[in-house]
């Protein structure tokens, strides 16, 4: 049956409108973006058959073009316009965090780090550089690892805070497990940074460890 013929309040655009975006199951968000269905299919029946290939909405937007294109009725068009629909997603998350702007709130910093480090198969531990007033100076990737650990050298971190002249640093690593919980290892190298960053009068104010879709602050543990 064509969405066109449902009660309108099912229909996924008009349910969104009246009742905002969060109302939408997840089928129904990837209806939207997919615009129209294929050969026997209306929209949400396709994106049911994609979340069920795929499991998520997030597995979904993340496969791979090969993976994608795959499931009947899809194909580089589509995989191309939902792969932007998801970097738009991250660029909007990441214009929060413009070089000079203040941190007023944990949920920005907890969101673009989600964003940024949950979807990588590999630890990847990062720093947010801040000035005096917390305000971003620059966000980069320092070290990347294997599947279940990254080496993070403290010296490097403390060099690179110097040089970019940096009163304080948020640091924060991915578990590709997708357990946000700090480890041994985590709570150890927290104290070296902690300890290392401090002798220089430059403040770490948290470490975050993200997992699937959330994110730990060792901060707010009471662990820094």
């Amino acid at each position: 049956m064509s969405i066109t013929d449902w009660p309108a309040g099912e229909r996924p655009r008009e349910k969104l409108l009246a009742r905002g975006a969060a109302a939408l199951s997840d089928a129904e968000v990837l209806s939207i973006l997919l615009r129209h269905g294929s050969r026997g299919s209306n929209a949400v029946e396709l994106a049911r058959n994609l979340l069920s290939e795929f499991g998520t909405l997030r597995t979904a937007l993340d496969a791979s073009q090969p993976q994608f294109c795959a499931v009947p009725g899809l194909g580089v068009a589509r995989f191309v316009e939902l792969r932007a629909c998801l970097e738009s997603g991250r660029r909007y998350l990441e214009g929060k965090l413009v070089r000079g702007r203040s941190f007023y709130t944990p949920e920005d910093i907890r969101d673009y780090l989600i964003m940024q480090l949950q979807s990588y198969p590999h630890e990847v531990f990062s720093c947010l550089f801040l000035d005096n007033r917390h305000r971003l100076i620059r966000f980069e990737q320092m070290f990347r690892g294997t599947i279940d650990g990254a080496s993070v050298h403290v010296r490097e971190v403390a060099a690179r805070a110097l040089r970019l002249n940096a009163a304080a640093v948020i640091v924060a690593h991915n578990h590709p497990s997708g357990v946000a919980e700090p480890s041994a290892a985590d709570r150890a190298i927290t104290r070296r940074l902690q300890d290392a960053l401090g002798l220089l009068d430059v403040r770490m104010l948290d470490h975050f460890i993200v997992g699937d879709g959330e994110a730990t602050s060792l901060a707010a543990l009471g662990l820094l």
